[in-house]
Order: structure tokens, then sequence, then C-alpha cells
């Protein structure tokens, strides 16, 4: 049976569906030429090149194979419809009819994923990104709890397969970070963790509390997508680059040599610096990483006050009445406040199972979207509830034309 012939009546026909399939038909050509340049011979040669055309190929990839399966499915109808027409043999028919109920289930399904997947995506989702996180409210406790969160996106980020990188870690005197700042690099990084910036509030009873009370503290954590250096331009003549000797427990060559690197970008005062490298030039190269990312947020925010606003609203600043999250010991309890979601399973999350708490697949519950997208130079919220996730996604498209740029995240309730 053909199942590679045009099937796309029923794609054109439901709303929307003739802009949809003409711009199906536009990625599915652009894949083909993409795969077509990748085997030209002097591709490799050029690894900016190589690198952007791979990351649109990842990017295509899904789409088209989704679309493609959907031609299919619908070829499959066109053709059991025929079959079926000129078959006597009952067995036969019951075979058909099956196979036809098979195919047009599956269709529908998948004009629901090829709408999610045409969704406007954050440009910087697929990035790499910086994170810090920062001791709050709670004195030795909040440096204790910041060293479990970072434990934590370690933990995660292992699970994806993803690299962690230290960049800059601030001991605290009683154990934990006043400050830890470090890269995860990996496919899909920040289009996973961007919503993890905010304040994140402990409660349990401290090693050192004697009358088994209860303590809240807070760690601020804050996501940054990492910036190439195409993306800022930073003339080197702005650049101060100090040397020192690094602190704390070391190897062979760490509190021997002026191996740690402090970089001053002098416009705007930014500061960024690295001693966990193995060498000076590992630490340069970390620092002026972090410094880019720092520099490209600053004159992302001068350019924006709009942007600085919601970007504090969500990291705050470390008091216990601000938190985007509960971690409750005690109870063995996580409660995400911006969605009033609670899970009995901080044991899971805080060895990383993160999952649990974004995404339920078999949940058996209403699902929630979060929304913000950007009008007349301002943000606004949305929020929508269904008992699928299929639905609050179709709800949201329809606002996708409404703004100009988009962020959306769906979690069940």
């Amino acid at each position: 049976m053909n199942r590679n012939c045009e099937g796309t009546e029923q794609l054109r026909n439901i709303p929307g569906g003739r802009e949809m399939f003409d711009k199906l038909e536009d990625l599915l050509v652009r894949l083909e030429e993409i795969l077509s340049e990748l085997n030209e011979p002097g591709v490799a040669n050029d690894p900016a090149r190589f690198q952007k055309l791979m990351k649109e190929q990842s990017e295509l990839q899904p789409i088209v194979d989704a679309y493609k399966e959907y031609k299919a499915c619908q070829q499959t109808v066109e053709e059991s419809l025929m079959m079926l027409d000129e078959e006597s043999d009952e067995e036969m028919r019951e075979m058909l009819k099956e196979e036809l109920a098979d195919a047009k289930s599956r269709i529908e399904e998948l004009e629901t994923e090829l709408k999610i997947l045409l969704l406007p995506k954050d440009p910087n989702d697929s990035k790499n990104v910086i994170v810090e996180i920062r001791a709050g409210a709670g004195g030795d406790e909040a440096a204790l709890f910041a060293a479990e969160i970072y434990r934590m996106y370690v933990k995660y980020a292992e699970s994806q397969g993803w690299k962690v990188e230290v960049m800059e870690a601030i001991d605290a005197e009683a154990g934990g970070y006043s400050l830890i700042s470090f890269m995860v690099k990996g496919e899909g990084v920040y289009g996973k963790l961007k919503f993890e910036s905010g304040s994140h509030r402990v409660q349990r009873v401290p090693k050192t509390e004697t009358q088994g009370r209860v303590h809240t503290s807070t760690a601020t954590v804050l996501v940054m997508p990492e910036v190439e250096e195409v993306d800022v331009e930073i003339n080197k003549n702005d650049l101060r680059i100090d040397t020192y000797r690094a602190s704390g427990a070391g190897g062979q060559h760490i509190n021997k040599t002026d191996s740690a690197v402090r970089i001053t970008h002098i416009p705007t005062g930014i500061v960024a610096a690295s001693q966990d490298g193995r060498s000076q030039h590992d630490n340069k190269d970390k620092a002026m990483k972090a410094l880019i990312a720092r520099i490209y947020d600053y004159y992302q925010q001068q350019q924006d006050q709009q942007v600085e606003s919601e970007r504090k609203s969500k990291v705050g600043t470390g008091d216990r009445a601000e938190k985007i999250r509960t971690y409750n010991y005690p109870q063995n309890r996580v409660t995400d406040h911006r969605i009033g979601l609670t899970i009995q399973q901080l044991d899971r999350i805080i060895e990383g199972k993160l999952d649990d708490i974004w995404y339920k697949g078999s949940y058996d519950g209403d699902w929630y979207c979060f929304l913000y997208g950007k009008i007349d130079n301002r943000y606004e919220y949305i929020t929508m509830n269904s008992a699928s996730s299929f639905n609050v996604i179709r709800e949201a498209k329809s606002y996708v034309g409404k703004y100009s740029s988009i962020r959306m995240v769906v979690l069940p309730k």
C-alpha cells in the first residue's frame, strides 16, 4: 500500500488548515535543503555553519516526521475507503474497517500534535543556561538549602544527559553556599529550566535546632540563557582582567598559582569570576562566558523596563513571603505557588526528579496553562484550565496572533 502520496485534504479543511498546510510544506522543503547542505563536502570545515544547520535540523525534524505520518495516515484512510467499496469478503472488510478506524484516530492525534509543534517557541529555549543560586533569608540554613537546590539541578541535569560546569562558588561558613553559579549545557536546557527563576522556600527542622521547631529559609534562583559572543559586542579595551590565587581546598595547582580570573566590564561595572577551572585559561573562558551573559542581560533590561520588572518579580528579594515554590520536609510536600500544585513527593523532587512536578503525562486531573505574552510593549498573564492537556494548548494557541512574543508552560493542576 502506497503511503507516501499526498493526503492533505483533511488538513486543509480544518480551521486555519490551509495556512498550516502551506507552512508544513515549506518546512518539509527546508529540511530537505538542510540535509542537502549538510552533505556538501566543505560544510564540516565551517563549524559555525555546521552547528547552525544541525540546530535547525533538530528543530524541524519532529515537525516534518509528524507531518509525514499525518499524510501517510490520510492516504491509508483514502485507500481503505476505496478497497471497502470493492471488497466483498466480510473478513477482509472487517480488517479494512479496523485499519480505517485506527488511521482516523491517529489523524486526530496528529492534527493536535502538529498544532502544538507549530506554536511559537522562545528563541532561547534551545540554548545552554547559566544558573545563579543565592542564599536568601534564614542565615546558615539558607546557605545549606542553596547547596541542596544546586544538587537537585545537578541530579536533574545528569538524568537528561546534560553537562554541568561550576563557574563561581562562595562557600558559607557553616556549610553550603552563599552563592553558586554554574553552566548547564545540553539540548533544550533553557526551555526546561527557565521557569525555575524565583525564590524557593524551605520549611524544616535544622540540625542545630534543639526544640524541634520548623524554620523557614529561602534561596533565590536565576536562570539566564547563554549568549554567544556574536550576540553581544564587547570591546576588549573595555575589559579589565585580574588574576589571583584561588581560595579553598584545591588540588595540585590551586592555591599555588594565580589561576583564578576576575573580569570587569568597565562601562557597566559588571564582574564575573571563576576559580574552579584547572588552569588560568580555563577560568578565563568560564568567566568570559558568564560576563557575556550578564552584559546581555544588562542591556536587555535597559531596553525593556517591563521585562526587567517581570524578571525581578520572578527572582524577588529572597524574602520568605516571596516564593514560587515551597519545600516542606516534615510533610514531604512540594507546592508550586504559581499554579497551586501540591504533591507529596519532596523526597523525589530533591533528588532531581523535577519532571514529577513539571509534567505528568498520566495525570488524571485538570491541566493548567500559565502563559504570558508581550503586547504594546507590556506583558499580560493568562491562565487556562482544562481536563485535557491538548485542549488547554489548543485554547492557548488562540492567543498566539495577539502577541508579538509569547511564552507558555502547561502543567497538571
